[in-house]
């Protein structure tokens, strides 16, 4: 009778472990996963606000922030101080774009209509450069 009760109870441990790791599947697999997406971009400015500094465009910092030369090369390309050229960055890293935009060079928050920003001169135009990061939570597939 002793053995038999051992024998039960250590099926019932492993049916219970069974469905214990089966319900952590289930849940595992039901989390939202997050698209994580940056932007940086760039756009020619004619005024820069007076407790604004303006980066040189050949600061090393600068030059060193993803994407940040190429936006601004764009937005100087296009010569239209009415849109925004952009670098769009969708990998692990993106968030750190916006970070290291906003933290390593002076960034600028601006009020009364004033682009909030990094203010770059690029040769004799002025550029004003900006990111901005967002997740898009979806459903695991599996």
């Amino acid at each position: 009778m002793m053995g038999r009760g051992r024998t039960l109870g250590l099926s019932a441990l492993v049916v219970g472990a069974a469905a214990l790791v089966g319900f952590a599947l289930q849940v595992g697999r039901r989390r939202q996963r997050a698209h994580v997406q940056a932007s940086i971009g760039a756009r020619i400015v004619e005024e820069v606000p007076q407790a604004a500094t303006v980066v040189d465009s050949t600061s090393r910092r600068l030059q060193e922030i993803p994407g940040a030369t190429h936006a601004i090369e764009r937005a100087v390309a296009s010569d239209d101080d009415a849109s925004w050229a952009e670098v769009t960055f969708t990998d692990e890293s993106a968030w750190s774009v916006v970070d290291t935009l906003r933290e390593t060079v002076p960034y600028y928050d601006g009020d009364d209509g004033e682009y909030n920003g990094v203010y770059v001169r690029w040769g004799d135009r002025i550029v004003v450069l900006d990111a901005v990061g967002w997740a898009r939570l979806e459903e695991a597939a599996y």
